[in-house]
């Protein structure tokens, strides 16, 4: 079963690079100078579109707080499934939150990192949550399944990181 459907039309030529049933999303051809290089949005987009973990952003009792959680990218929304008493759920109706997402190569000190911003939401249009039924991943966690949370993106950002040499 294809983790991620319809990635490989929006990332041509990623089916031969999946390893360990994780797409890997080859850095730009472009000349590299090592350190970080900005990354636009629709490649943002892109590398965000490849992944299956992402961190939520919030804040709980005045302190910064990340949750990992599963997704789906649902064109410029972040859309994940969370547990009805979840403080997840009620940090993140209407407030500004931040979904950020990353793939480093620790031994090539190589990789990418994208963040997210934006106003959470809790989907609750009966026809959104059936379109979006049997596309969502199966939450990990058991029973996480109450609420259906999403992020539109209204800013996004990301970088690349290049080694030395």
């Amino acid at each position: 079963m294809d983790p991620h459907p319809g990635l490989s039309a929006l990332l041509p030529g990623v089916g031969s690079a999946i390893i360990g049933g994780v797409p890997r999303v080859h850095q730009p051809d472009a000349a590299r100078e090592p350190g970080l290089t900005e990354i636009d949005r629709v490649q943002c987009l892109r590398l965000l579109a490849s992944a299956q973990v992402g961190r939520v952003i919030y804040t709980e009792a005045a302190m910064p707080a990340a949750h990992p959680v599963n997704y789906l990218l649902d064109a410029e929304e972040i859309v994940f499934r969370t547990s009805g008493g979840g403080k997840l759920v009620a940090a993140a109706r209407g407030v500004v939150v931040g979904f950020q997402v990353d793939h480093i190569d620790v031994a090539r000190r190589s990789g990418w990192s994208v963040l997210g911003v934006g106003e959470a939401y809790e989907i609750l249009d009966p026809i959104r949550l059936a379109e979006l039924a049997d596309q969502l991943p199966v939450p990990w966690a058991p029973h996480r399944t109450g609420h259906c949370v999403s992020i539109p993106l209204q800013r996004l950002t990301g970088r690349w990181l290049f080694p030395p040499g």
